[in-house]
C-alpha cells in the first residue's frame, strides 16, 4: 500500500509537468516572452514558497542542491528554448528518454547494474515512447535536439538524486536547487535577453502555476518519494509524463494523436503496472 502511495504521488508529478509543456510553449514563444527570463522568475517563485516549508539548511545539502540546481537549469534551458522549435507533445515525449539515461548514469556514476525485470521495463517503456515519437515525428528539428539534451540532464538528474536525496530534508533540498537554478538562469538572461517584465497576466499565470505548483511542490514531492525508491523504478513512473504531454497537446494544443502513439501510451503503461506488480512481490517475499 506504500509504494503505491508513493507511485500515485509520482504520478500526480508527471500530470502536472505534462499540463505545463503547452502553457510554457505559449508564455515563451518568440513574440511573447523571453525563455530565460521566465525560467528566471519561474525558479525565484519557487524559492519563495519554499521558503515557508524547508527546515534547517546544512553545508551538505547546500552542497548538493547547488549542484542539483545546475543540472536541473541545463535540463529547463534546453527543454525551453526547445520548445520555441518544436510542438508540446514532441517535446515531451522526447523529454521522456529520460528512462534510457538513469540506467547508463547508474552504472557510470555509481556501477550498479539495475535488476533484469526492470530493465525488461525500461524495453518495454522505451519501445511506447518510441511509439509516441514514430507516430508524430517529421524529422528531427532544432527543437527536438535541444530536448534531447534535456532528457540527459533529467536522467543525470534522477539518479543522482536516488542517490543523494536520502540524506537531505527534501523541502531544503530543493529550496537550495530553485535558488541555485534562479541565480543561474539570472545570469543567462543577463548575458542573453534585455531586461524586461512579463507583458501581460497570461504569462504571470504561467509563471505562478509553473513556479508553485511543477516546481516548487512537484519537484519536492520528487525529493520525498525519491528518498524511498529506485532511481529505476522513478525513472519507469516518470515515462508517464510524455504520454500526458501528449494528451494535453491533443486537448489544449491540437497537437494531432496517432494510432501508434495511442500504442506507445499502452506500452508505457504497462511498463508501469508490471513494475508495481513486481515491486509489490519483491516486497511481499521480504516479510
Amino acid at each position: 500500500m506504500k509504494n503505491t502511495f508513493l507511485s500515485l504521488l509520482l504520478i500526480c508529478v508527471t500530470v502536472v509537468w505534462g499540463w505545463t509543456f503547452v502553457i510554457v510553449r505559449d508564455a515563451t514563444s518568440p513574440e511573447v516572452y523571453g525563455v530565460v527570463a521566465f525560467l528566471t522568475l519561474r525558479f525565484a517563485v519557487a524559492s519563495v514558497t519554499l521558503i515557508y516549508f524547508a527546515r534547517r539548511i546544512n553545508r551538505r545539502t547546500l552542497t548538493a542542491g547547488l549542484g542539483f540546481g545546475m543540472i536541473v537549469s541545463i535540463g529547463y534551458l534546453c527543454q525551453t528554448f526547445g520548445l520555441r522549435y518544436t510542438t508540446a507533445t514532441n517535446s515531451g515525449l522526447i523529454t521522456g528518454l529520460f528512462v534510457i539515461f538513469v540506467p547508463v548514469t547508474d552504472f557510470l556514476l555509481f556501477k550498479n547494474r539495475p535488476p533484469r525485470t526492470f530493465l525488461l521495463i525500461i524495453c518495454i517503456c522505451s519501445a511506447g515512447i518510441i511509439c509516441l515519437v514514430g507516430g508524430n515525428l517529421e524529422g528531427l528539428s532544432l527543437g527536438d535536439l535541444l530536448t534531447l539534451g534535456c532528457a540527459v540532464a533529467f536522467g543525470v538528474d534522477i539518479s543522482l538524486l536516488s542517490r543523494y536525496a536520502k540524506n537531505h530534508d527534501p523541502g531544503a533540498l530543493m529550496l537550495v536547487q530553485m535558488i541555485s537554478s534562479a541565480i543561474i538562469c539570472a545570469v543567462v538572461w543577463w548575458l542573453t535577453e534585455p531586461f524586461k517584465l512579463p507583458p501581460d497576466f497570461v504569462v504571470w499565470q504561467a509563471i505562478l502555476l509553473t513556479g508553485i505548483v511543477a516546481s516548487a511542490l512537484a519537484f519536492t514531492i520528487q525529493a520525498f518519494v525519491q528518498q524511498r525508491i529506485s532511481s529505476v523504478r522513478a525513472a519507469v513512473i516518470l515515462t508517464t509524463e510524455p504520454m500526458f504531454a501528449s494528451i494535453f497537446g491533443y486537448l489544449l494544443a491540437g497537437d494531432r494523436l496517432k494510432p501508434m502513439q495511442i500504442l506507445g501510451g499502452v506500452f508505457i503503461l504497462t511498463g508501469i503496472l508490471t513494475g508495481e506488480v513486481l515491486a509489490a512481490i519483491q516486497q511481499q517475499n521480504r516479510k
